[in-house]
């Protein structure tokens, strides 16, 4: 059995280590709020820009009735062959199965078009480590490193997230996809809609089919994942309700649906000019909010569930240090009477 020192020794270790959990858990409580107000700010421009986009792909010609090539490159489908995935992920760990769940996605997805060439741009560390020590990165003036490659990298970054980040990713993808070097880029991140409701999103970004689409992968939470989540949440004074953005989405989808002839000034190629690459870059950005969110969720409840699994080791300490400065003391005691009536 272990002396009183150590088992002392051990209790102070795992407070301490209490101490920094739970101040992690409250870190990624404010940093969740944050994320939350700055996705919930950002929907009604993307829903009204996506709206407006259907809008006009249901009003307009999508293909030039002389050749029948589509009016934008970013509409024209061809045989996929050559693709790029996009993933998102975090920069940091202790975020329960967050990133895990997002590598396992990633090779689902590569096994899934294992005849087809595919690069790889990685945000964010984690997904980045993961893919590194299974694929050759690709080389500028060199040829294929392999049928899965990495073609770019974006770490540390999540935590000062701005649309710039976005806008380079859009323009990275739409400039590939315009000269023919791709031909699909899929987007796969993990999609916030509250603290307890969250799901991991597979969707194709291009070629644009249809607008706003979005293709859920995996199981949603189980029960006890999302009473967690849901004590976790209550602990740190988070709302548990999802954002009711139900009056926003619905005078959105009013534009779309009225039974209006719109009349478009410009022809539909300058249209679609202006607003599909606008659409990347939003989907895109969209995607970095979403993922930045639900991963201080998922941190939140992690830390959540080590501090109360560090309280409770340290109720177990306290009971096997107890039980152990009693037996010493009544060794000592039996000494005591023992040398006592040997000397009578």
């Amino acid at each position: 059995m272990a002396n009183l020192i150590d088992i002392r020794r051990r209790i102070r270790s795992v407070r301490n280590t209490r101490q920094i959990t739970k101040a992690m858990k409250m870190v990624s409580a404010a940093k969740l709020r944050r994320a939350q107000e700055r996705a919930l700010a950002a929907r009604p421009y993307a829903q009204m820009l996506t709206t407006v986009l259907h809008s006009l792909v249901t009003r307009a010609e999508v293909y030039d009735p002389v050749t029948g090539l589509a009016l934008h490159p970013l509409l024209a489908r061809r045989r996929q062959k050559n693709l790029l995935l996009i993933v998102v992920s975090g920069d940091k760990g202790l975020a329960g199965a967050f990133n895990t769940n997002i590598n396992k996605s990633v090779l689902r997805f590569l096994d899934a078009h294992a005849d087809k060439n595919v690069d790889v741009v990685c945000v964010g560390r984690k997904c980045r480590d993961f893919l590194r020590r299974r694929f050759p990165v690709a080389q500028a003036d060199a040829g294929r490193a392999g049928p899965v490659q990495l073609a770019g990298e974006h770490v540390n970054v999540l935590n000062r997230l701005s649309f710039d980040l976005a806008s380079e990713i859009a323009e990275m993808v739409i400039d590939r996809y315009t000269r023919c070097e791709i031909d699909g880029v899929y987007l796969i991140f993990n999609e916030f809609k509250s603290v307890i409701s969250q799901r991991l999103i597979v969707t194709e970004l291009l070629p644009i089919a249809e607008i706003g689409s979005l293709a859920a992968e995996g199981e949603a939470l189980s029960l006890e994942e999302r009473e967690k989540q849901a004590e976790a949440a209550r602990s740190a004074g988070v709302n548990l309700q999802a954002p009711d953005t139900h009056a926003i989405d619905e005078r959105a989808a009013r534009f779309a649906t009225a039974q209006v002839d719109y009349i478009y000034e410009q022809p539909p190629d300058k249209l679609f000019s202006a607003l599909l690459p606008k659409y990347v870059a939003v989907e895109v950005y969209r995607a970095l909010m979403e993922s930045v969110a639900a991963e201080h969720a998922a941190r939140m409840t992690a830390m959540d569930s080590a501090t109360t699994n560090a309280t409770k080791m340290i109720d177990s300490l306290t009971l096997v240090m107890n039980r152990v400065r009693q037996a010493k003391i009544t060794k000592e005691i039996i000494e005591i009477v023992s040398g006592a009536a040997a000397s009578a």
